[in-house]
């Protein structure tokens, strides 16, 4: 183990950090029972990501999962009491794990603007709080819809058919924070904005490409197929601008030798580490070694049956110079040869890919560069083969499918009219960022949040703090207490939810919800512990009732819908493609698959084909206005990520430590390049200030943060998300996708005055 890293991931220390946090649930035996029965075909599906489901074996569990598991279903309690107990403004001035930790919400409350404390209410008091506020509101358009990707298939189905009759299309989703650039790439591509491979392909492929991603702590699950591929002669090439330790060894708890020894499975074949940004010109680099020195490898039959502009793109390709990708990439032409023997050797060819790609300014162009390769050798439409975006959480893709989206299709919205004999709005309607401008400056007046922690997920913290406070009512359907509930004007509600554990009982006996993973199976969950509370009801219910409440009646019965959420699947396969016989097909251990067209070879596109994408690279990873403010700074200016530690769930925070990075007890960490350190004069465990560099004369500033050496490009920084997210302006965000730019952020460092104290672990 150097500097506390181990020297591989997964093993012994798994299985002992699962039974710290099953220990720390105070339900231990009910946890157990639990992970038995998690991503199980009779069981609930992982609150936690959203990798594909193995249909064999007695554990389908990783790590972190177990960890949401524990987290989700606590004996911890927050009751009435607590909020008495604590205002507002105290529970301010605490940090993000203390509010989690504080366990369970447990019963609806109200905020209190005189007392500045949260009060107990009744269900049908927040129903009438919140129908009152919509009606008589001057413009639907005044109400943003916020989604979190945990919410069932079930609970965004009716949210977006509510907020849709209520009369908008302002549907701000977590996924425009992280996938947004992957859905609008493939669809321009391919015409679908989903990946084209199943679980099963891993299985098959003969080299996985895996960009920007850390599945060791996002997606544990994962990394078994890695494993099991890499065991079976796959050659995994990784670009990832971090050393991370799972990406390098790892040690299935589930294999006896493994979790016993010293033993481990190498995974990566070729291990990469580009700068921060600079993914587009190391892919534009492989596919230029093809195209200009292996030009047999490319697969033309394939290309003048199903793709456009080829002589463009290879046009553009020549054209692009060695020295601008090696500068851009901060790789030689000699790596990326190496990766290009790789690619262009192999039969089937799986490339995947995370935010580490997604949030940058460039990030549709880099994965349309990474379809480009595909398209260049015909490695799509075939086994193992295929574009494999990785979501984040567990059903972030399935409330995508069942239309939470601020830019409903037209055949979406037809196929609505016409089934309900309704005229819904088309015009497109508020994503994140433009929801969070439109609370700031009080244009839109009441923010209801399905699920999720917008406050923590969302950039420009001192920005987003205030536009939240701006809302005349703001509602949280939550299982626990976070940042988001703090931050009230006039009004507030927190609604206790169930969570994906727990025994959902309505009108008609148990209910099961659905979900769509990552590979576009969709599959029944249903929890079967006690609710943490009797007064905790189902997201469905929730949004049913507040629907039934503010809406006139028409052809909905939401009651019923409520009370039996087959009638709400029923209306899911009347209105949506692919449900037919949604309730039969749910029936199968393990769901079904919704196959998309580009894994058929059918192109949705406008020319009917796949197209490439014949751009330049640019000419910066940032945006151009800024470049000139850099060059004005005396200091060095470093390009900093933000990215998540390995006890840490999306802005879920499981505890302190970040074992695969060697942290205990601390998340106010720099990660720095040792030779960069030297250079200006500071030294390991330093503390410094933080500060991004935009145009708009505000000052973004963190401070008090300690220097960790790691490998890690120069130049380059790495720190703990939500941390850093007030680094990030608001306006600095992908082309085409708004999604803010966490991944490529211009900071200068300075040497701190304040103090730093690790945190300590409760």
């Amino acid at each position: 183990m150097k500097n506390n890293i181990p020297l591989k991931a997964g093993g012994l220390a798994s299985v002992q950090s699962t039974i710290k946090h099953l220990l720390k649930s105070k339900r231990t035996k009910n946890n157990i029972k639990n992970l038995l029965r998690v991503n199980q075909s009779d069981g609930f599906d992982c609150p936690g990501c959203a990798w594909g489901d193995n249909t064999k074996g007695t554990f389908q569990f990783c790590e972190n999962g177990a960890k949401a598991v524990a987290w989700e279903s606590t004996d911890k309690k927050v009751t009435p009491l607590f909020f008495k107990e604590y205002s507002v403004t105290q529970l301010m001035q605490q940090g993000d794990y203390w509010l989690e930790y504080q366990g369970r919400l447990s019963q609806p409350v109200r905020y209190n603007k005189a007392t500045d404390h949260y009060e107990a209410v009744s269900w049908q008091q927040a129903f009438k709080i919140i129908a009152n506020k919509l009606k008589n509101l001057e413009n639907p358009n005044e109400v943003e819809l916020y989604t979190s990707g945990r919410a069932s298939n079930e609970a965004s189905y009716l949210y977006q058919l509510f907020g849709r009759l209520y009369g908008t299309n302002n549907f701000p989703d977590c996924s425009n924070m992280c996938h947004e650039a992957s859905g609008i790439a493939l669809n321009d591509a391919i015409g679908v904005a989903k990946g084209t491979v199943v679980l099963d392909d891993f299985n098959h492929a003969s080299a996985i490409f895996v960009w920007g991603q850390n599945p060791g702590t996002n997606h544990p699950r994962m990394m078994n197929a890695l494993r099991s591929a890499a065991k079976g002669g796959c050659k995994i090439v990784t670009f990832n601008n971090l050393k991370e330790v799972a990406l390098d060894k790892f040690a299935s708890p589930q294999n006896p030798k493994e979790l016993l020894t010293s033993a481990s499975t190498q995974i990566s074949h070729k291990y990469f580490t580009p700068k921060l940004g600079g993914d587009f010109s190391a892919a534009r680099g492989i596919a230029k070694v093809i195209i200009e020195e292996y030009a047999d490898k490319i697969n033309t039959d394939f290309i003048a049956k199903h793709a456009s502009q080829f002589d463009a793109y290879t046009d553009v390709v020549k054209a692009t110079p060695w020295n601008e990708i090696e500068e851009q990439s901060g790789l030689s032409q000699a790596e990326l040869q190496q990766a290009a023997l790789v690619f262009k050797d192999s039969e089937r060819v799986i490339s995947t890919w995370a935010m580490g790609i997604t949030q940058h300014k460039n990030s549709v162009d880099t994965i349309r560069e990474i379809t480009n390769l595909h398209l260049l050798c015909g490695q799509i439409g075939k086994t193992g083969a295929g574009l494999s975006p990785v979501r984040g959480h567990s059903n972030v893709q399935g409330n995508r499918t069942m239309g939470i989206n601020e830019k409903p299709t037209h055949a979406f919205i037809d196929r609505l009219n016409k089934h309900l004999g309704t005229q819904i709005p088309t015009l497109g309607g508020h994503n994140v960022n433009a929801a969070i401008k439109a609370l700031h400056s009080k244009q839109s007046k009441v923010i209801i949040c399905l699920g999720g922690n917008i406050a923590a997920a969302a950039p420009d913290s001192n920005f987003v703090f205030q536009a939240l406070k701006n809302s005349e009512l703001n509602v949280q359907i939550s299982t626990k207490l976070n940042r988001s509930h703090l931050l009230v004007g006039d009004d507030a509600l927190i609604l206790p939810c169930l969570g994906r554990t727990e025994l959902d009982l309505q009108k008609t006996g148990p209910q099961k919800i659905t979900v769509e993973d990552t590979f576009s199976m969709v599959h029944a969950s249903h929890g079967m512990s006690t609710p943490a509370s009797n007064d905790c009801r189902s997201e469905t219910d929730i949004v049913a009732s507040i629907a039934h409440n503010t809406l006139p009646e028409g052809r909905i019965d939401w009651l019923e819908l409520r009370d039996d959420y087959s009638k709400i699947r029923d209306l899911i396969a009347q209105t949506i493609d692919g449900f037919e016989n949604y309730n039969q097909k749910i029936a199968e251990p393990h769901g079904f698959h919704l196959a998309n067209n580009a894994t058929n070879l059918i192109w949705k596109t406008a020319s009917n084909k796949a197209n490439f994408n014949p751009v330049h690279l640019p000419k910066y990873i940032i945006p151009e206005k800024i470049v000139a403010k850099i060059a004005e700074q005396k200091e060095q200016v470093f390009i900093l990520q933000s990215l998540r530690s390995h006890d840490q769930f999306n802005t879920t925070i499981y505890g302190l430590d970040d074992r695969y990075r060697g942290i205990k007890n601390d998340r106010k960490i720099i990660f720095i390049n040792s030779l960069d350190a030297q250079k200006n004069d500071l030294a390991e465990g330093e503390l410094v200030e933080v500060q991004s560099l935009w145009d708009d004369g505000i000052v973004r500033l963190i401070d008090g943060y300690k220097l960790v050496f790691y490998e890690i490009p120069q130049g380059n920084l790495a720190a703990y998300y939500p941390e850093t997210n007030p680094l990030v302006p608001l306006d600095s965000y992908g082309d085409k996708s708004f999604t803010p730019t966490s991944k490529s952020i211009p900071v200068c460092l300075r040497k701190s005055k304040q103090v730093h104290i690790n945190i300590k672990n409760m």
